[in-house]
C-alpha cells in the first residue's frame, strides 16, 4: 500500500481524470479499504479541495467545482502538453497568464524541453479564425468524456436556430474552426456541428450506452462534411477543371467524385453543407476552373475574384 502522501495524491489525480467514481470502485483503484477512501478524501477537503459525496449502495465521489482554483496533478508528458497548446495561443491574456504559472512550477528539466520546443517552432495563427466560446467548448468536452448527453442551441448556415440534443462523441479542430461529432437524438444521425455556431450548450445528467459510428475516423467525417460528402449536403458543386484527373483526384480526396473529361481536363462533383471548403480547394489546386453550378458557388467565386482584383489595383 502507498503511503499517505502518495496515495492522496493518487486520488487526487484520479478524481480529476473522471467527472464521477462509484466508491467501491474508487477504493479497489487504490488497493484501500472504503473506510480508508473516506479518511483520504476527509484529508483532500482540509486541503481546500471541494469533493461531493454520494451516499447510498452505489454511492460514490466527484471532484467539484470549487470558490477557487486547486493545484492540479499532471505528469511530465501532460505538463508539456499543456505548455505547447497554451504556448500557442500567446495573444490571449488568459493563456499568457496560465502559461507563465505553467513554466513557473515546472522543474527544470522539463524547461529546458519546453525551450526547445519554443526555439525550433514557428506559429502561423489563421489571421481569421473563428472565436470559440470556451465555456460551450468545455462543457462539450466533460460530455464527451463523461459519455454524458448534452442540449445545446444551434444556428444553422440559413440563420435558423434551433435546440438540439446529442450524444457528442469528440471534438475535432480543422484548420480555422472546431467542429462537434454527435449522435443527434431528433435527427437520429451522426453529424457535425460547428462549435463557432452553438450558442449555448449544457449537460443533461443523463448518461449514454456506447453507439458505435458508420466511420473509423472521426477526423475523415468532419472533413467529408466540410469539403462535401456522400451524406448528402446543402449544395451540389460540380465544376469543369482543366488539369489532369489523377492530379485533381489527389487533391480532393475521397471527398469529390472526379470524372475525366480529355487527358488534361476533369469534371469535380462533389455535395457540401459549406462552400468554403470547395472553395479553398480549387483555389490552392493552382489551375483554371469553370462553375458548373450552383449558382451560389459561382457568386462566391466571382465576390473572390473582384476582392482579389481590388487587393492588386490598391497593392499598385
Amino acid at each position: 500500500m502507498a503511503n499517505t502522501s502518495s496515495r492522496t495524491l493518487r486520488l487526487l489525480s484520479l478524481l480529476q481524470a473522471r467527472r464521477y467514481w462509484p466508491g467501491p470502485l474508487l477504493a479497489e483503484r487504490l488497493e484501500v479499504s472504503v473506510r480508508t477512501l473516506r479518511r483520504d478524501v476527509d484529508r483532500l477537503r482540509e486541503l481546500g479541495y471541494p469533493v461531493d459525496a454520494h451516499p447510498g449502495v452505489d454511492g460514490g465521489y466527484a471532484l467539484a467545482p470549487g470558490a477557487s482554483l486547486p493545484p492540479l496533478v499532471v505528469d511530465d508528458d501532460e505538463a508539456m502538453a499543456l505548455a505547447i497548446a497554451v504556448q500557442s495561443h500567446l495573444d490571449d491574456q488568459a493563456a499568457l497568464r496560465a502559461l507563465t504559472k505553467i513554466v513557473q512550477v515546472m522543474p527544470r528539466r522539463l524547461r529546458a524541453r519546453l525551450n526547445a520546443v519554443r526555439s525550433a517552432t514557428t506559429p502561423a495563427p489563421w489571421p481569421s479564425a473563428t472565436t470559440v466560446d470556451h465555456e460551450v467548448l468545455t462543457t462539450l468536452a466533460l460530455a464527451c468524456r463523461d459519455s454524458e448527453r448534452v442540449r445545446f442551441g444551434y444556428r444553422a448556415i440559413d440563420g435558423k436556430l434551433t435546440t438540439r440534443e446529442a450524444e457528442p462523441l469528440q471534438l475535432v479542430p480543422l484548420g480555422r474552426r472546431w467542429y462537434l461529432v454527435a449522435y443527434d437524438l431528433d435527427r437520429r444521425d451522426w453529424r457535425t456541428f460547428r462549435i463557432d455556431r452553438i450558442t449555448t450548450a449544457e449537460g443533461t445528467g443523463t448518461p449514454y450506452g456506447p453507439r458505435t459510428p458508420p466511420f473509423d475516423d472521426v477526423a475523415d467525417f468532419v472533413r467529408a462534411g466540410v469539403l462535401g460528402g456522400s451524406s448528402g449536403g446543402r449544395y451540389d458543386v460540380e465544376v469543369v477543371v482543366e488539369a489532369p484527373a489523377e492530379i485533381v483526384s489527389a487533391h480532393f480526396g475521397r471527398w469529390a467524385e472526379v470524372r475525366v473529361l480529355t487527358p488534361a481536363s476533369c469534371r469535380v462533383v462533389l455535395e457540401t453543407d459549406s462552400l468554403d471548403g470547395p472553395l479553398f480547394s480549387l483555389g490552392a489546386l493552382g489551375t483554371d476552373f469553370r462553375v458548373v453550378g450552383p449558382p451560389e458557388l459561382a457568386a462566391a467565386v466571382a465576390d473572390w475574384a473582384a476582392r482579389f482584383a481590388r487587393a492588386v489595383d490598391a497593392s499598385g
